[in-house]
Protein backbone atom coordinates (compact mmCIF):
# COMPACT_ATOMS: atom_id res chain seq x y z
CA UNK A 1 0.00 0.00 0.00
CA UNK A 2 1.03 3.40 -0.69
CA UNK A 3 0.44 6.35 1.08
CA UNK A 4 0.15 10.15 -0.31
CA UNK A 5 -0.43 13.67 0.25
CA UNK A 6 -3.25 15.43 -1.79
CA UNK A 7 -2.38 16.64 -4.78
CA UNK A 8 0.00 14.33 -5.20
CA UNK A 9 -1.38 11.14 -6.85
CA UNK A 10 -2.40 10.43 -10.52
CA UNK A 11 -3.05 8.03 -11.94
CA UNK A 12 -4.85 6.92 -15.16
CA UNK A 13 -7.83 4.89 -13.68
CA UNK A 14 -8.90 3.77 -9.86
CA UNK A 15 -11.85 2.64 -7.58
CA UNK A 16 -12.09 5.58 -4.93
CA UNK A 17 -13.96 6.05 -1.83
CA UNK A 18 -13.48 9.57 0.33
CA UNK A 19 -14.40 8.98 4.17
CA UNK A 20 -13.44 10.83 7.55
CA UNK A 21 -13.27 6.56 8.57
CA UNK A 22 -13.20 7.85 12.11
CA UNK A 23 -13.15 4.43 13.27
CA UNK A 24 -13.22 1.75 10.42
CA UNK A 25 -16.57 0.16 11.93
CA UNK A 26 -18.64 -2.45 10.13
CA UNK A 27 -19.96 -0.37 7.98
CA UNK A 28 -16.88 1.20 6.45
CA UNK A 29 -15.46 -2.20 6.29
CA UNK A 30 -18.72 -3.05 4.47
CA UNK A 31 -18.23 0.20 1.98
CA UNK A 32 -14.62 -0.29 1.93
CA UNK A 33 -14.70 -3.71 1.14
CA UNK A 34 -16.88 -3.28 -1.93
CA UNK A 35 -15.08 -0.57 -3.67
CA UNK A 36 -12.15 -3.29 -3.20
CA UNK A 37 -14.28 -5.66 -4.70
CA UNK A 38 -15.33 -3.55 -7.61
CA UNK A 39 -11.27 -2.65 -7.93
CA UNK A 40 -10.49 -6.27 -8.18
CA UNK A 41 -13.20 -6.88 -11.02
CA UNK A 42 -12.25 -4.01 -12.89
CA UNK A 43 -8.81 -4.63 -12.57
CA UNK A 44 -7.34 -1.10 -11.11
CA UNK A 45 -6.28 0.35 -8.29
CA UNK A 46 -7.98 0.71 -5.22
CA UNK A 47 -7.65 4.11 -3.75
CA UNK A 48 -8.89 5.28 -0.49
CA UNK A 49 -9.26 9.35 0.43
CA UNK A 50 -9.38 10.19 4.09
CA UNK A 51 -8.43 12.82 6.75
CA UNK A 52 -6.09 13.50 10.07
CA UNK A 53 -7.96 14.24 12.32
CA UNK A 54 -10.98 12.94 11.13
CA UNK A 55 -13.55 16.13 10.60
CA UNK A 56 -15.45 15.77 14.03
CA UNK A 57 -12.55 15.34 15.57
CA UNK A 58 -11.35 18.79 14.24
CA UNK A 59 -14.68 20.88 13.93
CA UNK A 60 -16.67 19.43 17.00
CA UNK A 61 -13.25 18.11 19.66
CA UNK A 62 -14.83 14.47 19.17
CA UNK A 63 -13.19 11.69 20.94
CA UNK A 64 -10.54 10.16 18.16
CA UNK A 65 -10.93 6.34 17.95
CA UNK A 66 -7.98 5.38 16.42
CA UNK A 67 -4.68 7.30 15.56
CA UNK A 68 -3.81 7.68 12.06
CA UNK A 69 -1.00 4.97 12.01
CA UNK A 70 -4.02 2.39 13.13
CA UNK A 71 -6.32 3.94 10.11
CA UNK A 72 -3.55 2.88 7.64
CA UNK A 73 -2.71 -0.40 8.69
CA UNK A 74 -6.16 -1.19 9.24
CA UNK A 75 -6.84 0.14 5.50
CA UNK A 76 -3.71 -2.25 4.30
CA UNK A 77 -5.40 -5.33 6.02
CA UNK A 78 -8.51 -4.37 4.01
CA UNK A 79 -6.64 -4.37 0.84
CA UNK A 80 -6.56 -0.70 -0.29
CA UNK A 81 -3.60 -0.40 -3.05
CA UNK A 82 -3.57 3.64 -2.14
CA UNK A 83 -4.53 6.17 0.58
CA UNK A 84 -4.32 9.90 0.40
CA UNK A 85 -4.15 11.01 4.16
CA UNK A 86 -5.36 14.51 4.21
CA UNK A 87 -4.72 16.78 7.11
CA UNK A 88 -8.15 18.46 8.08
CA UNK A 89 -7.29 21.55 9.38
CA UNK A 90 -9.08 25.31 8.40
CA UNK A 91 -7.20 25.45 5.47
CA UNK A 92 -8.85 22.12 4.23
CA UNK A 93 -12.19 23.46 5.73
CA UNK A 94 -11.62 26.50 3.25
CA UNK A 95 -11.30 24.10 0.20
CA UNK A 96 -13.78 25.49 -2.44
CA UNK A 97 -15.78 22.31 -4.52
CA UNK A 98 -14.03 22.57 -7.77
CA UNK A 99 -10.82 22.26 -6.21
CA UNK A 100 -11.88 18.90 -4.97
CA UNK A 101 -13.21 17.50 -7.94
CA UNK A 102 -9.88 18.57 -9.80
CA UNK A 103 -8.00 16.79 -7.28
CA UNK A 104 -9.97 13.72 -7.42
CA UNK A 105 -9.95 13.77 -11.45
CA UNK A 106 -6.26 13.38 -11.29
CA UNK A 107 -6.95 9.73 -10.06
CA UNK A 108 -9.38 9.28 -13.36
CA UNK A 109 -12.29 7.31 -10.92
CA UNK A 110 -14.08 4.96 -13.22
CA UNK A 111 -16.37 4.50 -9.84
CA UNK A 112 -16.40 6.44 -6.56
CA UNK A 113 -18.18 4.35 -3.45
CA UNK A 114 -19.63 6.61 -0.67
CA UNK A 115 -22.65 6.66 1.72
CA UNK A 116 -25.47 8.44 2.00
CA UNK A 117 -24.93 11.50 3.85
CA UNK A 118 -20.82 12.39 1.80
CA UNK A 119 -20.66 15.78 1.85
CA UNK A 120 -17.49 17.70 1.42
CA UNK A 121 -15.84 20.57 0.32
CA UNK A 122 -17.20 24.38 2.08
CA UNK A 123 -19.01 24.60 4.14
CA UNK A 124 -20.26 21.07 2.55
CA UNK A 125 -21.61 22.31 -0.91
CA UNK A 126 -20.40 19.49 -1.93
CA UNK A 127 -23.15 16.60 -2.22
CA UNK A 128 -23.32 12.98 -3.82
CA UNK A 129 -25.37 14.82 -6.44
CA UNK A 130 -22.47 17.57 -7.55
CA UNK A 131 -19.87 14.47 -7.57
CA UNK A 132 -22.84 12.43 -10.05
CA UNK A 133 -21.64 15.81 -12.18
CA UNK A 134 -18.49 14.40 -13.04
CA UNK A 135 -17.96 10.52 -11.85
CA UNK A 136 -20.29 7.17 -11.92
CA UNK A 137 -20.92 7.42 -7.98
CA UNK A 138 -22.31 4.23 -6.28
CA UNK A 139 -23.74 4.80 -2.89
CA UNK A 140 -23.83 1.67 -0.07
CA UNK A 141 -26.55 1.96 2.12
CA UNK A 142 -25.72 2.18 5.99
CA UNK A 143 -25.15 -1.15 7.61
CA UNK A 144 -26.93 -1.15 10.73
CA UNK A 145 -26.67 -3.43 13.80
CA UNK A 146 -28.93 -6.33 14.92
CA UNK A 147 -30.93 -3.88 16.72
CA UNK A 148 -31.91 -2.11 13.73
CA UNK A 149 -29.80 0.84 14.49
CA UNK A 150 -27.06 2.42 12.16
CA UNK A 151 -23.60 1.86 12.65
CA UNK A 152 -21.34 4.91 12.88
CA UNK A 153 -18.46 6.34 14.80
CA UNK A 154 -21.16 8.46 16.48
CA UNK A 155 -22.59 5.94 17.64
CA UNK A 156 -19.00 4.10 18.92
CA UNK A 157 -17.97 6.99 20.96
CA UNK A 158 -21.32 6.92 22.91
CA UNK A 159 -21.21 3.53 23.56
CA UNK A 160 -17.73 4.12 24.76
CA UNK A 161 -18.66 6.96 26.81
CA UNK A 162 -21.16 4.61 28.06
CA UNK A 163 -18.71 2.21 29.31
CA UNK A 164 -20.31 -0.53 26.71
CA UNK A 165 -16.95 -1.58 25.24
CA UNK A 166 -17.76 -4.87 24.06
CA UNK A 167 -20.80 -3.36 21.92
CA UNK A 168 -18.39 -0.62 20.58
CA UNK A 169 -15.90 -3.50 19.92
CA UNK A 170 -18.80 -5.43 18.32
CA UNK A 171 -19.72 -2.57 15.92
CA UNK A 172 -15.97 -1.88 15.24
CA UNK A 173 -16.26 -5.50 13.82
CA UNK A 174 -12.70 -6.50 16.28
CA UNK A 175 -12.72 -10.17 15.22
CA UNK A 176 -11.19 -8.85 11.72
CA UNK A 177 -8.05 -7.19 13.91
CA UNK A 178 -5.94 -7.53 16.59
CA UNK A 179 -5.94 -4.07 18.68
CA UNK A 180 -8.34 -2.18 19.79
CA UNK A 181 -8.05 1.63 21.44
CA UNK A 182 -5.61 1.15 24.50
CA UNK A 183 -7.77 2.61 26.89
CA UNK A 184 -10.01 0.00 27.05
CA UNK A 185 -9.49 -1.60 31.13
CA UNK A 186 -7.17 -4.72 31.09
CA UNK A 187 -10.03 -7.17 32.08
CA UNK A 188 -12.02 -6.03 29.15
CA UNK A 189 -9.24 -6.88 26.26
CA UNK A 190 -10.17 -10.37 24.50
Amino acid sequence: MEIHTPGTLKLPVSVLTIGALGGIHRGHQALLLKAKERAEKLGVPFVVYTFDPPPKVFLKGCRQLMSVEEKLQRLEMLGANHVIVGPFDEDFTKQEVPDFIAELQEMNPVEIWEGPNFLFGKNRKGTIEVLRRYFKVEVLQPLTCEKGEIISSTRVRKLWQEGNYTQAKKLLGEEYFTSFVAEIPYALKV
